[in-house]
């Protein structure tokens, strides 16, 4: 069960907001969950950035929240960058005001943070890592390449089935500026609509 406050977030994104290009762009990933799914496999989806701080991360844990919420089962999300640095504080608001409950486990440079999108499921757990850090899966995954610079600096991700690229623009460009917390917000309501189109159109054979 979803937490309702999040639960009614989800229900307010808008699809129809999606451009036919981007949909175009999100196509593959629809086709590579349904593909899984209907062959009853599991479903690893890594996303991909350059430092694995806050698109990845926002990806992951909605991608991971619209996979239960659509219960399309066997879905495992997980993030990575091509260095690891620290999940973006801003990042994590963005989610929170979302209704996500966090925790922070672990106060190093590198925290780890329990994200919570409801009372019963397994949290996601974040922290910044390499996207062939031990944590993440090492084939059978679909790569999702979240930023056009992890794109095109990792032209082959080992142990990956498919390689699909989905980039957003950087919030962290509005660090320390008046609309630093708006920007973050909107970025993860951007991922949140588009991960709720592509797991709204995985229809399943029974």
């Amino acid at each position: 069960m979803i937490f309702s406050e999040l639960s009614e977030k989800i229900e307010s994104l808008d699809t129809t907001s999606i451009s036919e290009e981007r949909k175009t762009t999100l196509q593959p990933l629809i086709d590579f969950i349904k593909t899984k799914a209907d062959a009853k496999a599991i479903i690893n989806l890594n996303f991909i950035c350059t430092h694995n701080s806050r698109r990845s991360h926002l990806s992951q844990v909605w991608a991971q929240t619209l996979a239960k919420y659509y219960i399309i089962n066997n879905v495992f999300c997980y993030s990575g960058g091509t260095e690891a640095t620290a999940l973006f504080p801003s990042a994590a608001e963005a989610l929170e005001s979302s209704g996500f409950k966090i925790e922070k486990l672990s106060n190093e440079d590198n925290p780890v943070y329990a994200i919570k999108y409801s009372e019963i499921a397994h949290p996601v757990i974040g922290f910044s890592k390499t996207f062939d850090a031990s944590f993440n899966p090492s084939t059978q995954f679909a790569a999702i390449m979240t930023c056009s610079s992890a794109d095109e600096g990792c032209p082959f991700i080992a142990g990956a089935e498919k390689r699909l690229p989905i980039t957003y623009e950087d919030p962290k460009a509005f660090d320390g500026t008046p609309q630093q917390a708006e920007k973050y917000l909107e970025r993860s309501l951007q991922i949140a609509t588009e991960m709720k189109y592509v797991f709204s159109n995985i229809k399943l054979n029974h």
